[in-house]
C-alpha cells in the first residue's frame, strides 16, 4: 500500500494511540536513563501519563470528529494531564503541533514541518531557562529535519527526515550535558520524544516500531555532582499545579518563580496554565499563584526521596547476588527488598531470589518474571512487601513459565512474618495460605520524615516533621524521631503483644535505637525486643509487632 500523501484526523488519532502504547512499553527504560540529580525523577512514567490523558480526550470524540475537534482534544488533554518536567514540555510540543493542524482538514508535508518547528518555538518559550542536551534539543532537530526533507514534497520523506535528525540530535546529547556524558547515557526526555516520531513513521511509512530493551540493560556509570550548575537541579521539591489566572499576569508570575527555583515550565493559555518548578521554597511557589489567580490540583514531590531510592536500586542492581547453593526447592520465594541488610535477613529466612525496589522505585513485572524463572523451581511465592508493588506482582503468573502466587505483603516486616510459615517442600497454594496468615498476624509500622504540609486525623503535619505510620496512615507526629516513635509504639503495642522487631535504616543511630529500646523496657516490660540492621533508605525505622 502506498504511503498516504496527507494526514487525516483519524491518522492523527492513530499516531497518538500508537505513541501511548510504545511509550508504555519503553517506560521503564526511559526511567532508567535519568541521571542524578535529576530534573524529573521518572521521565518515562510522566510522559506516558501525559499522553494517556491526551488519548482519553480523543476517545471521548466521535470517530468522524474533524481535525479541529481532534486538535482541541489534544491541547486540552495534554494541558490537564501533563506530569513532571518532561511531561509538561511534551504537552507544549503537542499543543504547538495541534495549533498548526487546527485550521485544516488534512496535513501535508509542508504543514507538518511547520508544525514541528512551531512546537519547538512554543516549548522553548514555556521553559524559563532552556537547557540544551534535553528534549528541547531533540524537538528542534526534528523541526529542522522535517523542513529540509519537506522540499521533496511527500509526507513519508518528511517524517523520516524528522526522525533521522532527531535521532542524531539524541545521540549528541551527552556532548551537551556533562551529567549525561559522565553517566554514559542519552537524554531520557529526548528518548521519549523520539518515540513520537517512531509512531508517526509507523503510521505514515510503515516503519516497524522499535522494541524496548530490558530495563536492566540500562546501567549508568556512577555520577557525582559536587557543584551547582545550570544543567541539573539540586533543588529538593517538585511543585506542580493547574493555575487559573489572567493571561497578562503570567509573565510576571514566571519572573517571581525565576527567583525561587529552576526547571520552570509554564504552559497553557486562555486563563488556564499547567505550572512546574523545582524549588526549596514550597510556600512561595504556591503564594505566587495566589497573588494572580487560583491554583488547584497541587502536587509536591520530594526529589531527594526519589533520587535516594533510585540510586540505591541502580547501584544495587549492579551487584551479583548469589542464589542459594544446591537444587531448587519445590516452592521458592522471590522477595522485593529495599536495603542490603534487609536482603541478608530475607536470605537467612529462605528467600531464593531478591528483587531490589521500594516505595518510589517499583520493580517492573519483567523484573519479577525474570526472578521467578531464575529460581529454577516449579512453584514460586512472590512477596512484594509494598502495596504499590502488589498489582505488578499479580501479573507475574500469567507471564511466567512457572506457577506463581502472590502473598500481598504491604511491608518488609510483613514479609519477614510470612516467611516464618514458609515450607520449601509444600506447594505454592499451601505456602501462600499459611504465609498470608502469618503476615496478617503482625502489625507493621514505620518512621519517616514529612515532605509536605498536610492535615491528618493525628493532627497537622509540617514539612520536616517526623511521622509514624501504621496501616491506618499517619498516627504519630513529632519534631524529633524518638518522640514520634514512642508515640507510635504507645498506640500500637499492647500488653498482649510479645515481640517488637526494630529494623534500622538510613538515618537511624545507635543513640536513638537505645532510647527506643529503653522506652519499650520501661513502658512495655513484658515485650521482647529484637534489633536488626536493614539499611533501607528513607525510613530510619521499621517495626514489626507480634
Amino acid at each position: 500500500m502506498a504511503p498516504p500523501a496527507t494526514l487525516e484526523p483519524a491518522d492523527v488519532r492513530r499516531v497518538l494511540e500508537c505513541y501511548r502504547d510504545i511509550l508504555r512499553a519503553h517506560q521503564e527504560v526511559i526511567n532508567r536513563l535519568n541521571v542524578y540529580p535529576v530534573p524529573d525523577g521518572d521521565t518515562g512514567t510522566n510522559m506516558a501519563l501525559t499522553i494517556e490523558s491526551v488519548v482519553a480526550s480523543l476517545d471521548a470524540l466521535e470517530h468522524s470528529a474533524s481535525m479541529s475537534d481532534v486538535c482541541k482534544a489534544i491541547s486540552h488533554g495534554s494541558l490537564m494531564g501533563a506530569r513532571g518536567n518532561s511531561g509538561v514540555i511534551l504537552s507544549q510540543l503537542l499543543r504547538g503541533v495541534a495549533e498548526r493542524f487546527a485550521d485544516v482538514d488534512t496535513v501535508d508535508a509542508v504543514l507538518l514541518a511547520e508544525a514541528f518547528c512551531h512546537a519547538d518555538v512554543l516549548a522553548r518559550k514555556a521553559v524559563v531557562r532552556p537547557v540544551e542536551g534535553t528534549i528541547l534539543t531533540v524537538a528542534k532537530a526534528a523541526g529542522q529535519g522535517a523542513t529540509e526533507a519537506s522540499s521533496e514534497g511527500d509526507l513519508a520523506s518528511t517524517v523520516e527526515g524528522a526522525r533521522r535528525a532527531a535521532q542524531e540530535a539524541l545521540a549528541s546529547t551527552p556532548e551537551l550535558l556533562p551529567a549525561l556524558k559522565q553517566a554514559g547515557v542519552v537524554d531520557s526526555g529526548g528518548t521519549g520524544y523520539l518515540l513520537l516520531l517512531d509512531a508517526l513513521c509507523f503510521v505514515v511509512s510503515d516503519r516497524p516500531l522499535p522494541e524496548a530493551p530490558p530495563a536492566a540493560s540500562i546501567q549508568l556509570a556512577h555520577v557525582e555532582v559536587v557543584t551547582h550548575s545550570d544543567d541539573v537541579s539540586e533543588l529538593r521539591y517538585e511543585v506542580m499545579y493547574l493555575l487559573e489566572a489572567p493571561d497578562d499576569t503570567v509573565d510576571a508570575f514566571k519572573e517571581v518563580w525565576a527567583g525561587i527555583g529552576d526547571s520552570i515550565v509554564v504552559v497553557g493559555g486562555e486563563g488556564l496554565y499547567n505550572c512546574h518548578i523545582h524549588t526549596d521554597d514550597i510556600g512561595s511557589s504556591i503564594e505566587a499563584a495566589l497573588d494572580i489567580g487560583r491554583p488547584r490540583e497541587i502536587r509536591v514531590t520530594d526529589l531527594t526521596e526519589q533520587v535516594v531510592e533510585e540510586r540505591w536500586v541502580r547501584e544495587g542492581s549492579l551487584d551479583v547476588v548469589e542464589a542459594p547453593a544446591g537444587p531448587p526447592p519445590h516452592t521458592a520465594v522471590v522477595a522485593v527488598v529495599a536495603g542490603d541488610g534487609l536482603g541478608r535477613i530475607f536470605r537467612s529466612l529462605g528467600v531464593h531470589h531478591l528483587v531490589r525496589g521500594g516505595q518510589s522505585m517499583n520493580p517492573s513485572t519483567a523484573d519479577l518474571v525474570a526472578a521467578a524463572e531464575a529460581t529454577g523451581a516449579a512453584n514460586v511465592v512472590v512477596l512484594p512487601n509494598n502495596k504499590n508493588i502488589i498489582p505488578v506482582a499479580e501479573k507475574v503468573d500469567e507471564l511466567c513459565a512457572v506457577s506463581v502466587v502472590v502473598v500481598p505483603t504491604h511491608s518488609m516486616v510483613e514479609g519477614f512474618a510470612a516467611l516464618l510459615s514458609y515450607d520449601p517442600d509444600a506447594g505454592a497454594s499451601e505456602n501462600a495460605e499459611a504465609m498470608a496468615e502469618s503476615a496478617d498476624a503482625v502489625i507493621a509500622a514505620e518512621l519517616t520524615q514529612a515532605v509536605r504540609d498536610t492535615t491528618t486525623e493525628a493532627g497537622a503535619v509540617q514539612v520536616g516533621d517526623w511521622i509514624g505510620l501504621s496501616r491506618d496512615g499517619i498516627v504519630a507526629i513529632a519534631d524529633e524521631p524518638v518522640v514520634a516513635v514512642s508515640r507510635l509504639l504507645d498506640l500500637l503495642v499492647t500488653d498482649s503483644h510479645e515481640l517488637v522487631t526494630i529494623i534500622e535504616g538510613d538515618g537511624a543511630s545507635g543513640a536513638s535505637t537505645r532510647r527506643i529500646t529503653e522506652w519499650l523496657a520501661e513502658e512495655r516490660p513484658g515485650v521482647a525486643v529484637e534489633v536488626h540492621h536493614g539499611g533501607q533508605p528513607l525510613y530510619p525505622y521499621l517495626f514489626g509487632i507480634e
